[in-house]
């Protein structure tokens, strides 16, 4: 057999070998596409999926996941771990503020929780702190109260009366009630977010009475519960999972985009217990928990994550960049 013999068996057989190793075009082709919703001065959105996340080959949108970096205004009952990976700017809620900028943060989650009755800080001060961070960092800024259902009725009114300029997040809505926060989120055309725990039925009933009330869809973050792992990770990533599917797939009222608190790791005691030597190292163990908790929400929907460790925070968003596929 001459060389030129050869080499067309060659190429007859590679040609073979290609037909046989092609790979099939497993991508869903999906009805329905996750609405977006427009923060801080319009110049930062989030949502717009029309495929599940990571998968490059079948969803266009390549929209990175957004980093929310968690900032309290009252340090007493914060983990002094937390606070210590901060270098003292956790002292000052602005330079707070202005280094999870730094680190790469699209967001900064402020909770007021010196506004509880027994630590004494007004509506007007957290009003003037909410406008002094947005107007430091010039980021979109989420805002929760104290958890004392009707000091922060007063205080998201306040808020939403107060900063007129930029397109707050607000929260939270829930079952217990929704009718205060929503008119300050309308009144002040800010957004709002919508809680859930772990349940799709909830999530779109909880969507469903505020647009009802007068919400619009598009001034809406679903939040439907972020178990961290070791407290439940896998059943809210069924949840996600399930919600974006269904939003995918045309349910009008779940096409939200989603928002999920990673710094439920933080109250996992085998991520912070550093009485164990065995354990090891309980700086990098929060880390890698936290980034794992904020992985599997990246995976199975989120769309915002709110993070608490500086560390955790830096690995994620490494990973969302990477695993966005431009």
């Amino acid at each position: 057999m001459d060389g030129g013999e050869g080499a067309s068996c060659a190429e007859h057989a590679s040609a073979d070998m290609s037909d046989t190793m092609k790979i099939p075009d497993v991508s869903e082709k999906y009805p329905g596409k996750i609405g977006e919703i427009v923060l801080g001065k319009g110049d930062y959105i989030a949502g717009g999926s029309d495929g599940m996340p990571l998968l490059s080959f079948e969803n266009t949108c390549k929209r990175r996941m957004m980093i929310a970096g968690e900032v309290v205004d009252d340090l007493t009952d914060y983990p002094e771990l937390a606070a210590s990976m901060f270098n003292g700017r956790q002292k000052d809620p602005v330079e707070w503020s202005l280094m999870w900028k730094s680190i790469g943060a699209d967001m900064i989650c402020l909770r007021l929780k010196g506004t509880d009755p027994d630590k004494g800080k007004t509506t007007e001060y957290a009003s003037e702190l909410v406008e002094r961070i947005a107007d430091a960092t010039q980021l979109p800024v989420i805002v929760y109260g104290c958890g004392i259902p009707e000091v922060d009725d007063n205080l998201m009114k306040e808020i939403s009366n107060s900063v007129k300029n930029r397109r707050l997040v607000l929260a939270k809505a829930d079952e217990e009630g929704h009718k205060t926060i929503s008119s300050a989120a309308i009144a002040g055309k800010h957004a709002l977010i919508a809680f859930s725990n772990l349940d799709l039925n909830l999530a779109k009933q909880m969507n469903i009475v505020l647009t009802d009330f007068g919400v619009q869809r598009s001034d809406i973050l679903m939040d439907p519960l972020m178990a961290p792992l070791g407290m439940g990770l896998d059943y809210s990533y069924s949840v996600n999972e399930r919600i974006r599917l269904a939003a995918l797939s045309g349910d009008k009222m779940l096409q939200i985009p989603m928002i999920c608190d990673a710094t439920g790791a933080w109250d996992v005691g085998d991520a912070v217990n550093d009485d164990d030597a065995d354990l090891g190292d309980v700086v990098n163990r929060v880390t890698w928990w936290e980034t794992m908790t904020a992985m599997a929400a990246m995976a199975s929907g989120a769309d915002i994550v709110i993070m608490r460790g500086p560390g955790a925070a830096d690995m994620i968003l490494g990973y969302a960049d990477e695993l966005r596929c431009d």
